[in-house]
């Protein structure tokens, strides 16, 4: 199966639940009419035994009123939907799920197919042209070879982040929320536009967008710095727009040991941020073209911009597990 924009990795987490992602963008495409054919006979918890059924029964929630949410609520980010499984469970009088109990479901359906009942079939879809030869252990490595991805990437949040980027548009808080996550690690901050060119600061400063060639020093610079802790193993958080997955390619120089948060907010919002800051060269009217430039991440922790700095820290060090 070729790559399906807009699907995530199963290995991908929401808060502390590997799949829950993707189960999201599954709805969400299948809405659109996006979600390819062969995926439909698996969709929702008809069938209890795949992984759509099984996170359904572990969240306590009916497909069909999860996907009434999700379409419904348009513009809640993920952690929120999952926020909302979480609450409709314990007001039908379930007790809250507790991190052991999701740490080991998250990690049965992440080896689902190694020496399991699985196996038998996951040596048949492991022996499929696409996919042979392929280091295929469990159900999620094959999804993610068959969907184009790499697994070892994929399932970064096994290993400890050593360089953690916090990414959005101009008025997001990168900063901020940033220097709050260094903090409150104990590790090195680094601000992105501290690393820009002069000739690109006055260009922003005159309301000029950048293009790639102006962004390639930089990157080049933000590349070396993030090489630099990594092979010294200290650990940074870097405060970097990171629009285009071009970019966020470009910076990457070792993806298990790296990770993405991501702020998002609407543009009002933003705008309103953009207009209260009298101390930054980014000018509000560039707004719209970095909303223009932004290609939203498929592999980050998404942290809603509205929420206070305390709950930004709290939600990513959770989604990140530091």
């Amino acid at each position: 199966m070729p790559s399906i924009p807009g699907l995530r990795s199963p290995y991908a987490r929401v808060g502390r639940l590997v799949y829950f992602g993707r189960l999201l963008d599954k709805i969400r495409l299948h809405a659109a009419g996006a979600l390819p054919p062969d995926y439909l006979e698996n969709l929702g918890d008809a069938k209890p035994t795949v992984f759509d059924g099984r996170i359904c029964r572990f969240l306590r929630v009916p497909f069909a009123e999860l996907q009434a949410r999700v379409l419904a609520e348009p513009a809640a980010s993920d952690a929120e939907h999952l926020a909302w499984v979480e609450a409709r469970a314990v007001a039908a009088g379930h007790p809250p799920r507790t991190d052991e109990e999701c740490e080991i479901f998250s990690a049965f359906l992440s080896k689902r197919g190694w020496r399991d009942a699985g196996a038998v079939i996951l040596a048949q879809r492991a022996a499929e042209p696409a996919v042979t030869g392929r280091p295929i252990s469990t159900m999620f490595d094959y999804i993610d070879f068959d969907e184009g991805r790499d697994p070892v990437a994929t399932r970064a949040w096994e290993v400890k982040p050593v360089v953690i980027v916090v990414m959005g548009v101009s008025g997001a808080g990168k900063t901020t929320h940033g220097r709050a996550l260094a903090a409150a690690l104990g590790c090195d901050f680094a601000d992105a536009d501290d690393h820009h060119p002069v000739a690109n600061v006055a260009k922003m400063r005159a309301g000029a967008p950048l293009d790639d060639a102006d962004r390639a020093p930089w990157l080049a610079a933000l590349r070396t710095l993030i090489e630099r802790h990594l092979d010294a193993e200290r650990p940074l958080v870097l405060a970097c727009s990171a629009l285009k997955q071009a970019y966020r390619d470009a910076l990457w120089a070792h993806r298990p040991r790296m990770r993405l948060v991501y702020l998002e907010g609407n543009r009002e919002a933003l705008a309103a941020r953009l207009a209260a800051r009298a101390d930054h060269f980014m000018p509000a009217a560039l707004l719209d073209s970095q909303l223009a430039d932004l290609q939203p991440p498929a592999d980050a922790v998404r942290v809603p911009l509205d929420l206070a700095i305390e709950a930004h820290v709290s939600t990513a060090r959770a989604a990140l597990g530091v």
